[in-house]
Order: C-alpha cells, then structure tokens, then sequence
C-alpha cells in the first residue's frame, strides 16, 4: 500500500475511529486500526467486537493494500505532525508502517490485515432514513437517561420503536425515563423495534455535526445488527437482547398542578442550586405557587454549608405543589430542551414529576421525586 494524504484529514479520520478501540481486551488486535485503500480513497476502521465504526478519506493512492497497526501510536503521532502532506508506505515481511511527513519519519510495526477482526455487515433487516438535525436532536434528550450500570443490560440502551412514519426512542435508568418521538424522512416497509446500546447513539452523535443528507439506518433484529450509514463514515454495533420496561405505563396521565416557565432562567436557577445541592445529595426543591403572579421557588440547602433559593415567575395552573428532584436529572432535562418554554407537571411530593416542552408534544421526561422533610 502507498499513498499521500493531508494530515488535518488523515488526523479527523483517526480520531472518528479511534472512538471504537478497545481499551482493555484479551484479544490485542483490538487495539489496532484497520487501514486500506478502497475505491480510489483510505478507509480506516476499529472495532471492540461490539461496536465497529469506519471512515473513508480522501488519499492519492498510488498502490492498493491493507495493513493494522496499533490505534493509540498511530493517532499520537499523525496529531503530532505539521498540516502538510503526509506520504504513508505499507511494507511486508515484517509488515509496517511508514510515514513521511516534511522532516519528520516513523515506521510502525504492524499486523498482516487477515488478523483483523472481520468487520461486520448489515444487508437485510428494515431500512430507514432519519433527517441528521431531527435525529442529533433525539440521541441529545434521550441519552442521558440510560442506565450507566451492567446489573440491568437493557437499561443501558435505548429502545427505538419504528413504523410507519414515526420513529420513537426511549430510556430509563429506574429513576427517570426519556421519551422523543419524531418524523422519518420516509415510511419503513414494516414495524420494527429493538435495544440499540447507549454508546453507538452517543458515537453517532458525535458524527452527525457536518452531515446534511439523510442517515441510513439498517436494523436487522434476526442477526442482531444495526447499522448506520452516513456520508463519509458508518457505525455498526450489536443489539442488546431483553426486554424493555413497558414505558407507556410509567407515564403519568394527569397532574394536578402545572407551571409553564422559561427554559434558560429554570436552567440558571437549578445550576445554582445545584452548587449548595451538592453537600445534600444532589436535592433540589421545588415550590410552585399559583396566582395572578405564580411563582416556582427553586431550593438547595445544606445543614453545614447554608441555603440558596431562587423565585421565578411562572404561569401556574392548579393547585400549590412542593416536589424535589435529584438536581442532576433536572439539569440533564432542561439542557437538552431547545424550546423558550418548558411545562413543569406536579402531581404530591410522592409522584413522578414531567416535564415536556410548551411549543411541542414530541419530547416527554419524567423523573422520580426524592422525598424530604419540608
């Protein structure tokens, strides 16, 4: 293999991948980036064996080949380089790696490419297309709710339900759920759902900053698959098996109080809360009070560090209602809510609070209360 390709580009390529190496494996070559010439262009690639990610970029391939090499020395030391030109040699017997770029020059020892986990591939299954904004904009409000611990494999995915049109993704860790239902940019061929992890959503997130053309998703529940396909760069991971919590149930139907306030100031008020919350448990307060000037009173106290509340106005329907929240959960939430205006939904102090946008029925949070002495 010999070709040349601009650092800045070869740099990006690496860092999208690199994203998939495995960190702590009993099989080494997992650690290593797959790279070849495909198609007049360099694809690079790693895998864990669970997750594989590969990206294609743009190179003047003067001979075809393939070579694996360790992931982290390749990717130091390209970042390293000057944004110039960088001539890259793949030799045989033993197999290496050789960079030049201006006065700098490395050889790597590598691996014959037939070492390298087969990568996998997803050809049948449902096909769908998901426009990159909507999609971001779903991976952001759901992701952080997933469970962060093995002891419930499930709960560390998201469940992503497709028909028709209509797309919906949900997660719960057991102390709070995140439900976004959206538009597919076209209808799939038949229903479809399964538990795709938490970090191939968080990993395509990462890549979806410049896409503008639809993602092609392929899901294949029979083999256990899922693949997404994006302009320069694919993600493949493997389903998780189980069952998801039936989350419809664990959505309150009715409140007794609700407060429509504006996102940035709830989002203010709780970040500082959160800095006397932290000697408490993470505990925000929460006090709505109605009227012609309704009022939500956000509240953090510590008995050795002191207190701290903040009143903002609200437009409050229903009774007067006291909750708290862990206020990590509320920071997560109202963060990731790009509406001016949020509905907060109050049942006792007991009850599961919601919290939804006011401009769009798309996106529901819900988030089990901490229960404290008022």
């Amino acid at each position: 293999m010999r070709l040349a390709c601009l650092q800045d580009t070869l740099d990006k390529g690496l860092g999208i991948v690199s994203r998939a190496v495995a960190s702590r494996t009993t099989l080494p070559i997992t650690q290593n980036i797959l790279l070849q010439t495909d198609q007049g262009r360099l694809r690079l690639s790693a895998t864990n064996l669970e997750l594989a990610i590969s990206t294609w970029v743009g190179a003047k391939i003067e001979e075809e080949g393939a070579i694996t090499v360790p992931a982290r020395l390749l990717t130091e030391f390209v970042s390293s380089l000057p944004q110039e030109t960088i001539d890259v040699e793949a030799v045989a017997h033993p197999y290496a790696l050789r960079l030049t770029c201006a006065n700098n020059q490395a050889r790597i020892i590598g691996t014959e490419p037939e070492e390298f986990p087969p990568l996998p591939t997803v050809e049948g299954g449902v096909t769908a297309m998901l426009n990159p904004k909507a999609l971001r904009n779903a991976i952001s409000q759901v992701v952080f709710a997933v469970a962060t611990e093995d002891s419930r494999p499930v709960l560390t995915g998201i469940k992503v339900e497709l028909e028709n049109e209509k797309f919906t993704f949900a997660a719960a860790d057991g102390f709070r759920l995140a439900v976004h239902r959206g538009e597919l940019a076209q209808a799939v061929s038949e229903p479809v759902h399964a538990i795709i992890p938490a970090r191939a959503f968080s990993e395509l997130g990462r890549l979806l900053g410049d896409q503008e053309q639809p993602v092609e998703m392929l899901l294949d529940a029979t083999k256990g698959q899922v693949l997404f396909r994006l302009k320069d760069a694919e993600v493949i991971s493997q389903l998780i098996q189980g069952t998801f919590p039936n989350y419809a149930q664990l959505l309150p139907e009715s409140y007794t109080t609700r407060a429509s306030l504006p996102v940035q100031e709830f989002l203010r008020a709780t970040r500082t809360s959160s800095i006397f919350a932290r000697d408490s448990s993470g505990i925000v307060r929460l006090h709505v009070r109605p009227g012609e000037e309704g009022t939500l009173q956000v509240v953090a106290r510590a008995e050795e560090v002191g207190e701290n509340n903040t009143d903002l106005g609200a437009e409050v329907e229903g009774e007067e209602a006291k909750v708290a929240f862990n206020g990590k959960y509320l920071l997560d939430v109202l963060g990731a809510i790009s509406e001016e205006r949020v509905f907060l939904e109050v049942t006792t102090p007991s009850s599961p609070g919601v919290l939804r946008p006011v401009s769009s029925d798309s996106y529901v949070n819900v988030i089990m209360p901490m229960f404290v002495q008022w």
